[in-house]
């Protein structure tokens, strides 16, 4: 099977960029200066209107900080859900609680707010107590995949316990490495996982310093990745 690209992008610009090197699928965010934040309604819907071909799964994360939420914020995101939903192909999200776990009742409610969707549950795996625990009760939640760098800097640092969350998958729950995936290295991560997804930002510095997604990046990471199928 053809490994899948996962674009994070973070603005139209981002987006388009995505597009032009060849990306088929991406995760649409806002702020990803905090590691991103969910995207406006008007953003959605221009990404939607411009590329209808397009695989859009979209953040719900309604502030910065530690993943952690109270009521009120729940019901933010919940709406924010259905909101987007009809114009997402999929949705990323997840809660923890204080002391490193997941937050299984909010989680829940996000998926349940999915309607049927597939849902990823987002990097704020990587800071659970107890990663083997956590992915054996995301699979019992019924999310899609799991975004992780393998609860290190980076995902190519993290490749041993991305081999092990892969291997207790079992095919139950996606791993979807991300953290520092290049074009460099992405083919030696999958490689080295046996994931048959990963997600980059594939971005490049610019002129005004400020990182943003780089077509020719999006393209040579495919083309890394595209030799692995069969």
């Amino acid at each position: 099977m053809k490994p899948i690209l996962e674009v994070c992008t973070g603005n139209l610009n981002s987006v388009e960029a995505a597009v032009l090197g060849g990306a088929r699928r991406i995760e649409l965010c806002s702020a990803l200066s905090v590691d991103g934040l969910t995207p406006s309604y008007g953003l959605l819907e221009t990404v939607r209107t411009r590329f209808p071909w397009l695989t859009v799964h979209v953040l719900i994360r309604p502030c910065e900080g530690d993943f952690v939420y109270g009521e009120d914020e729940v019901r933010l995101m919940e709406r924010d859900i259905k909101a987007l939903l009809p114009m997402a192909d999929a949705i990323v999200g997840g809660a923890l609680t204080i002391d490193g776990r997941i937050d299984i009742e909010t989680t829940r409610r996000l998926i349940d707010a999915s309607d049927g969707k597939p849902f990823t549950f987002h990097r704020a795996f990587d800071r659970c107590a107890d990663a083997l625990t956590a992915l054996r009760q995301l699979i019992d939640l019924g999310c899609h995949r799991v975004l992780t760098s393998g609860q290190q800097p980076t995902a190519e640092q993290g490749i041993p316990l991305l081999r092990r969350l892969t291997e207790q998958a079992a095919g139950q729950i996606i791993i979807l490495p991300g953290g520092g995936v290049t074009s460099r290295n992405a083919r030696h991560i999958l490689e080295q996982t046996g994931t048959t997804e990963i997600h980059a930002s594939a971005s490049r510095p610019a002129a005004h310093a400020i990182k943003q997604t780089s077509a020719a990046e999006v393209s040579a990471i495919l083309q890394a990745i595209g030799e692995l199928a069969t």
